[in-house]
């Protein structure tokens, strides 16, 4: 159990708002049938965090710290202000999240519970260490969860259909926007700079190799635990929009009216639940993007992440100012969030080829270097998500 909880932290990463946004579109508009983008999202997933953990484990250094040593310096800082800007893209999408959520309980303002949701985010980083901030997260979690199976047991799922929807690829027309923002809303740029500087926070790769061992084995049931569960609640997102929403012939614009249309459809307990569970991604998650964006930016200085070190707080200060700011510039908050989720789809590419580049170099990694095999993998990963952004920018470009 003591291994637990690194795993847990990125998969609040992929269950936040702009999440609900991608899955909620894409049932809604689909029904079952992008389920299958959930499937696939996830296995190349639990490949590539499993394989960035070993970075940590190995190195004891973070993403965005072994880019900085093993790259040259033009490069290096070309790709991580790059991840930075996907960590604010992110946050946009996090805070935002809250900030609906609010005004959907509350009636605040949108602009006023964003500077809140994001002053609450910070000050929850300022207060917490990573095994505080572990319990917390642990708790979002569990709660997103179980608002889901509730809504789920609310719900009339043909499951079925459901079953050939995880495991059919089929793209249908005008769906590639929402395929690639389901993409990058699972498979997210800052988790692998994350997940690889939570792991070696703890520094028990400065023990001994036994030790290295050790944490190289439990870690694979962490992250294979963690991501199965985000993928759980991420299929139930689109089981409940499809079972709701597509069966109605309603289309969804906003997450309030994705609230609104559950009191008829599951009954008010419903939407109740739907907010708060929002509200608890909202926060979670925006905590673990300013965890990232504070780990990315105090590596570029070679550092790691330590919120009482000035880059860390600048990193996260920076990030959740420009997400604040781009929020108060987004006419369409709904369109805002499925549009965040594209933009993380855009730069993976960019920080999985890092990333192969990193773990499969003896220099960097030694003995614990990848194999041919995983090489193989890998490299079929980066070129799948490759693949599904030029056809994203066909798309774009033949509408």
């Amino acid at each position: 159990m003591r291994y637990l909880g690194p795993g847990i932290l990125v998969t609040v990463g992929f269950i936040d708002p702009g999440n609900w946004a991608a899955n909620i579109a894409a049932g809604a508009d689909y029904g079952y049938l992008l389920l299958w983008m959930v499937t696939l999202s996830t296995v190349m997933l639990i490949v590539l965090q499993h394989n960035v953990a070993h970075l940590g484990i190995a190195t004891g250094y973070c993403l965005s710290e072994a880019a900085t040593i093993f790259l040259p310096k033009w490069l290096s800082r070309l790709v991580l202000l790059s991840a930075v800007g996907a960590a604010i893209a992110t946050a946009v999408a996090e805070i935002l999240g809250a900030a609906i959520a609010l005004r959907i309980l509350f009636d605040l303002p949108l602009l006023i519970g964003t500077v809140a949701a994001a002053l609450t985010s910070a000050l929850l980083l300022l207060t917490s260490s990573y095994q505080r901030l572990e319990k917390w997260i642990v708790g979002f979690v569990s709660l997103i969860g179980f608002s889901f199976l509730l809504e789920l047991s609310l719900a009339n799922i043909d499951w079925l259909q459901a079953a050939r929807g995880w495991v059919t690829p089929d793209i249908p027309p005008g769906a590639m926007p929402i395929v690639m923002s389901v993409l990058g809303a699972v498979v997210m740029p800052h988790n692998l700079f994350l997940h690889s500087e939570i792991i070696q926070s703890r520094q028990w790769n400065l023990e001994d190799e036994a030790m290295i061992q050790k944490q190289l084995k439990y870690e694979f049931f962490d992250t294979l635990f963690s991501m199965l569960l985000g993928w759980a609640i991420n299929s139930a997102m689109i089981l409940v929009a499809a079972a709701t929403f597509y069966q109605a012939g309603l289309h969804v614009d906003t997450l309030e009216q994705a609230e609104q249309m559950l009191r008829p459809l599951l009954g008010g307990t419903a939407s109740v639940i739907f907010a708060l569970a929002l509200l608890f991604a909202g926060f979670s998650s925006t905590s673990t993007a300013g965890m990232a964006a504070g780990s990315i930016f105090a590596g570029i200085f070679r550092e790691p992440y330590n919120i009482k070190d000035v880059h860390t707080r600048w990193g996260v200060a920076l990030t959740y100012l420009f997400a604040v700011l781009v929020i108060y510039f987004i006419a369409d908050p709904f369109t805002g969030l499925v549009y965040s989720q594209i933009i993380l789809s855009i730069q993976l590419p960019i920080t999985i080829f890092l990333q192969i580049y990193l773990t499969s170099s003896h220099r960097v990694m030694g003995k614990y270097a990848n194999k041919l095999g995983l090489k193989v993998i890998l490299a079929l990963i980066g070129i799948i998500v490759s693949l599904l952004n030029i056809g994203l920018l066909i798309d774009a470009l033949t509408s």
